[in-house]
């Protein structure tokens, strides 16, 4: 049970509270918890075992990676619009056909943000290319799916969005239910 809420830090893309709690088994504790709207993570698939991963500069690790293109949700934007919008931002293609295969929390130890995984096909150039973030710098590659793969075994990729969009990949999802039942802003508090 949350007795007290206190905002401590408020950015673009997320906030952070501080919440004095009481947990299941008794203790009253503080916690530090990151609030954010939740994200999408898109599995681009161009044709038949290719697939498309981006390599970005992520500043927190303070290397390039590659990765499936994702992207927070905007204010009140449903995860299916904003798996649309990011694809095309991120990559240059829209998907006429996208599958949710799952949702999960990448970090529930002290961040609230869901991922939903979307398989993205039937893609297309749109007739005026979306503008991409001004803060990265991305570059998406083509990759054969069992090549991704050996990135992977190789250390190449080191992002876990990036293993588990691709073990949903190839296991065709999970529930499906959990992709579209993400969150309400009530069990999200309202996040920035």
């Amino acid at each position: 049970m949350t007795l007290r809420r206190k905002t401590i830090y408020r950015g673009r893309v997320f906030r952070i509270e501080q919440d004095r709690v009481t947990l299941p088994h008794g203790p009253t504790v503080i916690m530090d918890v990151v609030r954010h709207r939740g994200s999408v993570v898109l599995i681009p698939e161009p044709s038949p075992g290719k697939v498309i991963l981006i390599r970005q500069y992520r500043h927190a690790i303070g290397r390039w990676i590659w990765e499936w293109p994702a992207g927070s949700l905007e204010p009140g934007e449903a995860p299916a619009r904003a798996a649309r919008r990011e694809c095309e931002e991120e990559i240059g293609l829209r998907p006429k056909r996208i599958q949710p295969l799952g949702m999960f929390y990448p970090t529930p130890g002290f961040c609230d943000e869901h991922m939903v995984f979307y398989h993205c096909t039937d893609l297309v150039r749109p007739r005026r290319p979306a503008d991409g973030d001004p803060d990265e710098q991305i570059e998406p590659v083509v990759y054969r799916r069992r090549d991704v793969w050996r990135l992977i075994e190789r250390g190449d990729i080191v992002d876990m969005k990036t293993l588990v969009g691709l073990v949903l990949l190839e296991r065709g999802g999970v529930d499906k239910a959990s992709a579209r039942r993400a969150p309400s802003k009530r069990q999200l508090h309202d996040p920035a």
